[in-house]
């Protein structure tokens, strides 16, 4: 495995809620995630405000960037999923307002975003990730369905929370598959199925927080799994010791510097039955509601919600700096 790409973070410490200035929560938006987005910016803003932070609600499904650019706010905590908020379109928007943010920058976002580059890149650096192959036709589909083998996960290449995700289990399954995928894009990740342990690791300000085993009754970890169901469990710790737990954090790590990612985020595994941990894909806007895993993680680290969203909130000082960094690096003052 190569030597992690990523920014070398420390934690950039506010201790008053003065010092973050007029925060906008930016939740909801148009993306397929929608209601996901609208929970997790809500728990966000109660949690910032019970804090004393000078946060308010902006839905940009119902504002241009034109009225946000006026409404004088100092930065932004993204609490939007999907394409628009975690792709990098939202980023390069307030990077070019010159609008600090949390988590992750432009490049990193859109990367992080797109699978199959997320996925070339893991190949290239070495770390362990599930055999794919990419189609954008239902023939395609085919011949990499034969080279891969059934069982095997069908999902788009753009979308997070699992949506348009199916797992199949013969081939009469695989054009149905296809075309749910095909909905949300034109460009279709086929993986092989590890049947295993599902494992996340949540990375807050450069390091890795405990792992979370994940169970459920369900074929796979699905939306309704992640947000609907009361009958998926969380193991955290997930890990039966020390070593594996340094495993998976290591390459949790390694993962989120290698797609150039900073702040927060959260990388998925799947884990066979020899026990080589292989990395799915890494969240960069992962989901702060009841059901979510970034608290569970965080809680068992010893840091409330509330604490929680400070924290991630403190990340917009680093991409602050880092794209003032950027920007002498380009124009050499």
């Amino acid at each position: 495995m190569s030597n992690t790409a990523g920014i070398f973070e420390q934690r950039h410490m506010i201790s008053d809620a003065s010092g973050f200035g007029r925060v906008a929560v930016m939740l909801g938006g148009d993306s397929s995630e929608r209601e996901v987005s609208l929970d997790t910016g809500a728990a966000v803003l109660k949690a910032l405000q019970s804090r004393g932070v000078d946060a308010r609600a902006w839905d940009p499904a119902n504002h241009s960037m034109v009225e946000f650019a006026a409404a004088g706010f100092d930065r932004v905590w993204i609490a939007l999923h999907g394409p628009g908020g975690e792709d990098g379109a939202l980023q390069g928007a307030l990077q070019w307002l010159h609008m600090p943010y949390t988590g992750s920058g432009v490049m990193a976002s859109a990367i992080a975003m797109d699978k199959v580059r997320s996925k070339h890149l893991f190949c290239a650096a070495g770390i362990p990730t599930p055999e794919y192959a990419v189609a954008r036709s239902s023939a395609e589909a085919s011949v990499a369905a034969e080279q891969i083998g059934f069982p095997l996960i069908i999902k788009p290449s753009g979308q997070g929370s699992s949506i348009g995700m199916s797992k199949v289990f013969e081939r009469a399954e695989l054009n149905n598959a296809f075309d749910v995928a095909l909905q949300y894009g034109d460009t279709v990740l086929l993986e092989r199925c590890i049947n295993g342990d599902e494992f996340t690791v949540a990375v807050l300000q450069g390091r890795a927080l405990p792992s979370i085993r994940i169970v459920t009754p369900r074929v796979f970890y699905d939306y309704r799994a992640k947000y609907e169901s009361d009958r998926t469990e969380y193991v955290c710790r997930g890990t039966a010791d020390d070593v594996e737990e340094r495993q998976y954090a290591e390459l949790a790590v390694a993962a989120f510097n290698e797609l150039g990612c900073t702040g927060w985020g959260r990388v998925d595994f799947m884990t066979g039955s020899d026990g080589q941990p292989l990395v799915l894909e890494v969240n960069t806007v992962p989901g702060m509601t009841s059901h979510s895993l970034v608290p569970i993680a965080a809680r068992e680290d010893g840091i409330d919600f509330e604490e929680l969203c400070w924290r991630i909130l403190e990340t917009s000082f680093a991409n602050d700096e880092i794209q003032a960094d950027v920007e002498v690096a380009a124009h050499g003052t």
